[in-house]
């Protein structure tokens, strides 16, 4: 017995050999990943949830076609960001911020936000139009003013570009219309006659040029006045501040407002006569005393 069952032991182990000799391929046994492998993230999204990388593989495929990830655009970021604040100042989104600004207009804390989301954008126009309903809420914030004159005098420079470039194109399109003389003049009449330009194509897109310039100007203008305007309350908030002398000065200037510019000026030169801008300030001050006028462009820069 003790033999008979030592030969059936052997069997499997002759029969393996045989079906090996014979050139019969045996199924190779599957051997269990390590457990290493096992604990590894990616590894078991692998081996025991495939479908995931399949879906996430359609997630990104639907990204680059829907938000043109890869093309240059922000769609997915921007969509990501909205949703789940990633990548952004943990705020509010715009739209969000606006409905609740309008929904409690006598709260300062939901225009004071609006506007900091604006500058974030660089919507400047828009920042100060926030920047405005606060401190109509909040006059005494020197921050918020000093935040709301800044923007106001950037928003400023940005007309000025916009209108500086706007010359330069007309005047490539038609050199002798760059700066047109005003309509009641004879000369401007001639300038305003499309006959008188050679080409009514020409005429017409210059016409409308100049109604964009005029356009641009006067928000130029009441930017530069804004811009005055907010420095005027910083200044009553605190006179004894030189920088905010100097500011009001050059903004005065750019605005034309002479003398408001020789006032701030003035005081500037009493509070830091010493100032490395002073000498810069003496002569501005002379030029606003004779009877031309230094040109605005010419104010001195602020060190503040």
């Amino acid at each position: 017995m003790a033999r008979g069952t030592q030969h059936r032991k052997r069997r499997p182990t002759t029969n393996a050999r045989t079906a090996r000799d014979a050139g019969v391929a045996t199924p190779p046994r599957k051997q269990k990943a390590p457990q290493w492998q096992e604990e590894l993230f990616f590894s078991r999204l692998r081996v025991h949830a495939k479908w995931m990388f399949v879906l996430l593989a359609a997630v990104f495929g639907l990204g680059f076609v829907v938000f043109g990830v890869g093309s240059g655009s922000n769609g997915l970021s921007d969509a990501l960001q909205g949703a789940f604040n990633f990548g952004g100042s943990g705020g509010s989104s715009i739209s969000s911020l606006q409905k609740k600004a309008v929904a409690h207009p006598a709260n300062p804390e939901g225009w004071r936000n609006l506007a900091t989301a604006y500058e974030q954008k660089q919507r400047t126009a828009d920042a100060v139009s926030a920047l405005r309903q606060y401190t109509l809420l909040k006059p005494k914030d020197a921050d918020a003013l000093a935040e709301l004159a800044a923007q106001q005098t950037q928003l400023a420079n940005s007309y000025g570009t916009d209108l500086q470039n706007l010359q330069i194109a007309v005047s490539e399109l038609a050199p002798q219309a760059a700066f047109v003389p005003p309509t009641t003049t004879p000369l401007g009449k001639v300038y305003n006659d499309p006959s008188a330009l050679g080409s009514p194509i020409v005429a017409a897109i210059v016409g409308n040029a100049n109604t964009q310039g005029q356009t641009i100007r006067t928000q130029l203008l009441n930017a530069e006045a804004d811009a005055e305007s907010t420095y005027k309350q910083l200044v009553k908030l605190n006179p004894a501040d030189a920088s905010t002398q100097l500011q009001l000065g050059q903004a005065a200037q750019t605005a034309g407002d002479t003398a408001t510019a020789i006032t701030a000026y003035t005081a500037f030169l009493k509070l830091a006569p010493t100032d490395p801008l002073a000498p810069q300030v003496r002569t501005q001050l002379k030029a606003l005393k004779t009877p031309a006028a230094a040109a605005p462009s010419a104010t001195p820069t602020s060190s503040g």
